[in-house]
């Protein structure tokens, strides 16, 4: 499958190991990680290199090449709100974790079209992803 993983990149990187874990396990799964950049520990260097409107381009390619959108919700972004909002508006299933102490929006959570998951630790966080994408693939 290919996933569209997004997290947060100028609203903060604070949760790095928690995306570099999310892509790593999907790859390891035999997923195509689109997106791979956000879970880059030197993507503030390599994305310096590139206009916003470069940017841009790439990350809607990646969304409409995607099967799904799995979002990592818990440091806010408005970045990551567009890449969901532009998801369901291509009609793609998407996944918002976030952590339990997150103070995650209203929108995210109250939008019906987005399956939203709190994880405890990695263990749980894998689960909901299996969750996710064993629904998409009608097992």
């Amino acid at each position: 499958m290919r996933i569209f993983l997004s997290a947060s990149i100028r609203g903060g990187r604070q949760m790095l190991s928690t995306y570099m874990d999310i892509c790593s396990y999907l790859q390891d799964r035999g997923h195509e990680v689109l997106s791979w950049h956000v879970a880059d520990p030197e993507l503030e260097k390599t994305e310096s290199l590139l206009t916003e409107q470069e940017i841009y381009t790439r990350d809607m390619d990646f969304l409409e090449k995607s099967d799904c959108l799995i979002a990592e919700v818990s440091t806010p972004s408005i970045g990551v709100g567009y890449e969901v909002c532009s998801a369901l508006n291509m009609c793609l299933p998407v996944l918002c974790l976030h952590t339990l102490q997150a103070n995650v929006s209203a929108m995210i959570l109250g939008d019906r079209r987005i399956i939203s998951k709190e994880y405890q630790n990695s263990g749980s966080m894998r689960k909901a992803i299996d969750g996710f994408l064993e629904k998409l693939n009608g097992c």
